[in-house]
């Protein structure tokens, strides 16, 4: 009835090597996956624009009540552990750029979370690049020479790679399909697993993913038909893959067991993505009313009523189902040149970390190679030689939707500080961001983009309650442009070249864009990524509309028809 799905148009420049990666095996691979479930994305994309209007609107937010049978079911589990993923106890998460691939498989974690998503700023060269240098460490042959002469080789012992494709939301302009982008999610799991799965499976372990901004067990659903369709078109035994679920949105946690359900044959696990959880809380009630305003950043820890409620519940949603518990990041960046900020810094990590595994956590992450020890010895002090406690259940857990949402029980103030350093913090990473910049250490932390996600979504809703600091000021435009002004001044005298001082112009559109308009958009992302970081000759020039952020969403019917045929069959 229909053809074969066409190729994959390739419009991004072709780097050395990138032949490698986009071979046109691997391109017809990709074609397949996108080509079963392109219109199945763009209809939960909708679903989730279309939900948020809603609450906005006064819907409460609860768990769901189609899905009380699953939830009531105590005879289904996830699958068991996988190889490698057996203990969990300390994962490092970073980039795929080289230098900083080398330093995580080094770093002593058990599991290195190699992330196309939040510590990548998704330029063409960085996805397919970071493929290459994934590509590479499988096979052992990744290493890297500094400018300085400076060599980086890989040790005897490495950790357990699962990679963090990019979410559904965000889509590949570089590879395209008629005219139509492909989701960059589809894009990145596709070329790892065609490229490494055997491999993978040769050496002992497996193909092993992190799914970030899931907002719905169907979302998840979907992911798992990708992995099906993955699995059989390589003839791979189906439930090899293994995916740990990121809690990183308000919606996910009313959806935590239904998310494991979906995915139970390939599940890994849940884990406490807190900074961007921190986001989806914000972005969720950015418009329902001033009683779900939250205080500075600082003040939202994971003792706070609201998070404090959500963890609890992930830990024993997990063990009760089988599935690993994973801790939130440990964002701190050592400081040899400050010794007692390091050491207080130390402090606080350990008493965080050293909560997490008392309260059940399997394992946690953590940013940075310097922070490993500490991570690691706070779940030896619990584990001892077990490999996680997963047979420790929480029966004593009970959290309703009213613990989850909490609204206005998160100590503390929003202060003149407090809105300085949202819009500094944001601006700083944006510079670099637009500079193709993914993580960067700012104030001693490690910041990913779920630093401006928090920082431009408090900005807009103080400004849109007109929220008055603790030091008297009303958050006003006028205000919020004169400190924006003096950050921008200020980066400015930091930059060195015409480059330099032209990314700072552009950290300046995409927060006025994200945090000072009348509507909130979703996410900076993709905004951020058409207007600066596509190739030049494909970057619009004229102002940009919704169609021009989800082309990607914009399946044809002859295309959707064909994917409702490939799911049927």
């Amino acid at each position: 009835m229909f053809g074969p799905p066409k190729a994959p148009k390739v419009k991004g420049t072709m780097h050395p090597r990138f032949d490698e990666i986009l071979t046109p095996e691997a391109l017809a691979f990709v074609a397949k996956l996108d080509g079963a479930a392109a219109g199945r994305r763009a209809e939960l994309l909708a679903a989730r624009r279309e939900r948020g209007k809603r609450i906005t609107a006064g819907e409460p937010v609860d768990f769901l009540p189609e899905t009380a049978k699953v939830r009531a079911d105590t005879s289904w589990q996830v699958a068991p552990p996988a190889a490698g993923l057996v203990d969990r106890r300390c994962e490092i998460t970073g980039p795929t750029s080289r230098k900083m691939s080398i330093n995580a498989l080094n770093s002593g974690a058990k599991v290195w979370m190699a992330d196309f998503e939040d510590a990548t700023a998704p330029s063409w060269f960085n996805i397919i690049d970071g493929q290459l240098n994934l590509f590479d460490a499988i096979r052992g042959n990744l290493e890297y020479t500094a400018e300085d002469g400076k060599q980086y080789r890989v040790g005897e012992e490495t950790p357990t790679v699962v990679v963090r494709p990019r979410g559904w939301r965000l889509c590949e302009k570089h590879l395209t399909i008629d005219g139509r982008p492909l989701p960059g999610s589809i894009v990145d799991f596709g070329l790892f697993f065609f490229h490494n799965a055997q491999t993978l499976i040769d050496s002992g372990v497996g193909p092993y993913f992190y799914l970030p901004k899931l907002e719905s067990h169907l979302e998840a659903r979907l992911w798992n038909d990708v992995f099906v369709q993955a699995q059989a078109l390589l003839g791979i035994p189906q439930g090899t893959i293994r995916a740990t679920v990121l809690i990183e949105t308000l919606p996910a946690a009313f959806e935590m067991e239904e998310i494991l359900y979906e995915l139970r044959d390939h599940s890994s696990g849940l884990n406490a993505g807190r900074w961007d959880y921190i986001f989806s809380y914000i972005k969720t009630f950015a418009a329902r009313g001033p009683e779900y305003v939250l205080p500075d950043r600082s003040c939202v820890t994971m003792t706070t009523p609201m998070m404090r409620a959500y963890t609890e519940l992930l830990v024993s949603t997990c063990h009760r189902r089988g599935a690993h518990a994973i801790g939130g990041m440990a964002a701190f960046v050592p400081n040899k040149s400050d010794p007692k900020v390091t050491e207080q810094a130390l402090a606080k990590v350990t008493a965080d970390k050293e909560r997490e595994a008392a309260d059940g956590f399997d394992g946690s992450w953590v940013a940075h190679p310097g922070l490993v020890p500490t991570c690691t010895a706070a779940f030896d002090a619990v584990l001892g030689d077990r490999p996680n406690q997963l047979d420790r259940q929480r029966p004593e857990v009970h959290v309703t939707a009213a613990d989850i949402i909490a609204p206005g029980s998160t100590p503390g103030a929003v202060t003149l500080d407090g809105l300085r350093t949202n819009i500094s913090v944001a601006l700083r990473y944006l510079t670099a961001w637009v500079s193709e910049q993914g993580a960067v250490a700012i104030d001693n932390l490690m910041e990913d983009a779920a630093t401006v996600e928090i920082s431009r979504t408090q900005v807009w809703q103080w400004l849109h309650y007109r929220i008055r600091l603790a030091e008297g000021l009303v958050v006003t435009p006028e205000l919020v442009n004169e400190l924006v002004g003096h950050e921008i001044d200020r980066l400015h005298t930091l930059a060195t070249d015409e480059r330099g001082h032209r990314h700072v112009n552009e950290a300046r559109d995409v927060f006025t864009e994200a945090a000072l308009g009348d509507e909130l958009p979703g996410f900076f992302t993709p905004y951020a990524y058409v207007r600066y970081l596509i190739d030049r000759p494909l970057q619009p020039t004229g102002p940009l509309s919704k169609e021009d952020l989800r082309m990607s969403e914009q399946v044809r019917r002859d295309d959707a028809a064909r994917e409702r045929a490939a799911s049927s069959a």
